[in-house]
This record gives structure tokens, C-alpha cells and sequence, in this order.
């Protein structure tokens, strides 16, 4: 649906408006990435998107619906998927791309060559009684078989073997990313959410920042980042440098980036259960605006009302109900730029999720880790 353009939206509960209130180990190159995780401030933006729908502000509904974008994953995928585990649990796909045009140029650096990548990648699990998530980071840098795929365009493209992760979305966008996922982890992905850089960075803006305490000193020119020790309230341009860095801290390696991302979700999360967006309007519309404008969604939750739906499952868990991990790897015997999956390892992992039981911690015991464990955590 399109918003209409005659004025800018009233936010209710605005001064002049006369709607009432309502509550409702090794060295590994140092490369340019990225990113970050929004999912969770995107369930709590959008699930208040019910509250202003209550108002009667319906042209705000139409508003919010047309900053949405979409792809319909399920069409391009067809019926070659794995089957849907029908036990109360849903399977997201969360991604940050690595798009260097537009207004991501500048926060990301780089050349805008008009490709993107998913630096970023988890595989959220959201148990049966949506208290509790399993989260599962995939490393880019993971070789992997990748299958054949379609994309949303039609376009089929060839399997590759032994080819990095990320090279999945760059090949066939949303599309082929979910099939390789899919053929790594014999999960079906339910749902599809992307984020970008300049979304990320006006999200965490809009929430007053994220408050972190860093146990070291962490400098990075390339992210633009410049932490003492100590607990900071990170604005968007520094928790973006935050999830970004790799060689700001400990050994350089992705693996270690993802354990500064872990950490930072936790704290985002926190943050977001005390932001108390319900009870201002004019802070929820300009989180919700923020939010529609910032991801990209699979075609199930494409519209403000199914995404309000979506949302409002997840609301309820705490980052103290998140476990969170990294896919079992092990470094390349012949690249230590490079890991490979620990099948056996992550096999207990994709059992459990399948089952819909805990990851049981020895599938990741002995595996690779980066060296940035506790540099980060949640004040």
C-alpha cells in the first residue's frame, strides 16, 4: 500500500493533535565488514505499531506499510525446502549486507561498486512458547558447498564448491542465501530479516544509544572507533564501528568480531525492554518509521500488520533467555584466512534446533574461537 503525500503524518499525542493517548587461534587477515543485529529492536518497533493502529492513526498505518520492502522467498525457493518442523518454533534468517552505495558508503567506507555481501549472519531459534532464542552466528569467512539457487528474479544460478559463505548472498541475493542456509543446516528458515548500515545506525540513534562497559581499550581508524576501557553509552555511528571491528581488538579474525557482536546484542536487547517507546507516541512512531525503513523482510511478514504479529511473538524474551553461539568451525588447514565447518559438531547443533531443544554445549567445545570473549558486555 502507498502512503499518501499530501502533509507529514500527526503523531498522536503530539501538541496540536486531538487524538488521545493510548497505551497499549590464528592470525587472520584484516579485512573490511561489517555489521549488525536489529532484530530484536525491529520486533519491539514494529510490535508497537498495534498502539498507534489503536489510535485511529490510520494514515500512519499507510505510511509505516509503504517504507517496507520485501521479497517473497518462498516463490523462488519452491517446494525443494526442507520440511517445516510443525512443533511451535520458527527458524529467522537474519542478515546485515554490506552494501557500500547510497548513504552506506560513507558509514561503511569502501569502494561503491554496486555489489553487496552478508558479513552478517544468524540463525535465530525461536522455541516453542517464545521465551527463550538459540542464536547461531555463521563466520563469512566459512567455505562452503553452495547449491544451486534461484533468486527473486528468476535468475538460476550454478553450484559452487568451496566458496566463502557470504558469497551466497552476493551471487543471488535473499534468495540464495536462504537455500544455502538451508542446505547447511537442513532447518527450513521461516522468516527472512535483513538490516543495513545506515538503518542500524538510525535505529540505535532513535533509541538514545546502547549502553556497554569494554573491559580493554579498542581503536579502529577503518570502523571509526575509539573505546577505553570502561562503560559507555554507544550513539549509532559508534555501536555500528562496534559490531563492525575485527582488528580493534584481540586476534584480528572474524570470529572474534562475532564475539563483540554477541555481546552487543545482549546489551541492545536490555536496552530496548527499558526504552518505554508505548507510553510516548511520538518516540514510537520515529522508532517505527526508523525500523520499517531499515529492513528488508521475507513476503510473509511484508505488511506493518504481519510484522506487528511477527513481532509481538518475540517481545518477550530477554537477552538472559538467548544463547547464543558461533557454528562449530575449525581453521583451514590451507588458509588460515579461512574455516571450515565441524560437521559432526554442528550436526548436534541443527539436531537440536530441529528438535527444538537446547544446543547442548558440547557441539561447540574445542571448536575455533575468536579472542574477544568478555571485551564487551552489557552495563
Amino acid at each position: 500500500m502507498s502512503a499518501e503525500s499530501t502533509s507529514e503524518p500527526v503523531i498522536p499525542g503530539e501538541s496540536g493533535t486531538s487524538a488521545p493517548r493510548r497505551r497499549a587461534k590464528g592470525r587472520r587477515r584484516k579485512t573490511r565488514s561489517t555489521r549488525r543485529k536489529a532484530l530484536l529492536v525491529t520486533a519491539w518497533t514494529a510490535a508497537g505499531i498495534v498502539v498507534l493502529g489503536g489510535t485511529g492513526a490510520g494514515y500512519l498505518y499507510f505510511k509505516l506499510n509503504s517504507n517496507l520492502k520485501n521479497v517473497d522467498i518462498n516463490q523462488a525457493l519452491g517446494t525443494d525446502r526442507p520440511t517445516k518442523v510443525d512443533n511451535g518454533s520458527e527458524n529467522i534468517l537474519v542478515l546485515g549486507s554490506d552494501s557500500r552505495s547510497g548513504s552506506n558508503k560513507k558509514l561503511g567506507g569502501g569502494t561503491d561498486d554496486g555489489s553487496a555481501r552478508s558479513d552478517t549472519a544468524m540463525i535465530v531459534h525461536v522455541y516453542k512458547g517464545h521465551k527463550k532464542a538459540g542464536v547461531v552466528s555463521v563466520p563469512r569467512d566459512t567455505l562452503i558447498d553452495r547449491p544451486e539457487c534461484t533468486d527473486t528474479k528468476g535468475v538460476t544460478h550454478d553450484a559452487a564448491r568451496g566458496v566463502m559463505f557470504n558469497e551466497a548472498y552476493s551471487t543471488g541475493g535473499a534468495a540464495c542465501t536462504v537455500k544455502t542456509v538451508e542446505s547447511l543446516t537442513g532447518l527450513r528458515m521461516d522468516h527472512y530479516l535483513e538490516v543495513d548500515f545506515a538503518g542500524f545506525e538510525k535505529l540505535i540513534n532513535e533509541l538514545g544509544g546502547v549502553q556497554v562497559t569494554t573491559t580493554k581499550d579498542i581503536k579502529d581508524s577503518d570502523s571509526h572507533l575509539n573505546l577505553k576501557a570502561g562503560t559507555h553509552t554507544l550513539g549509532g555511528q559508534q555501536a555500528l564501528g562496534l559490531v563492525r571491528t575485527r582488528h580493534g581488538v584481540g586476534d584480528g579474525s572474524d570470529l572474534g568480531r562475532i564475539q563483540l557482536q554477541q555481546a552487543f546484542i545482549k546489551a541492545l536487547v536490555n536496552q530496548v525492554k527499558h526504552v518505554g517507546v508505548l507510553s510516548n507516541p511520538k518516540k514510537l512512531y520515529d522508532l517505527a518509521d526508523t525500523a520499517t525503513k531499515a529492513v528488508t523482510t521475507d513476503s510473509d511478514i511484508g505488511s506493518v500488520t504481519d510484522l506487528a504479529s511477527f513481532a509481538g511473538g518475540l517481545k518477550t524474551i530477554s537477552a538472559s533467555h538467548m544463547n547464543m553461539v558461533t557454528m562449530p568451525v575449525r581453521y583451514d588447514p590451507a588458509n588460515a584466512n579461512r574455516v571450515i565447518v565441524e560437521k559432526a559438531k554442528a550436526r548436534l547443533v541443527w539436531d537440536a534446533l530441529k528438535s527444538d531443544q537446547p544446543i547442548p554445549a558440547s557441539a561447540t567445545k574445542g571448536t575455533a574461537t575468536g579472542d574477544a570473549k568478555g571485551v564487551v558486555t552489557a552495563s
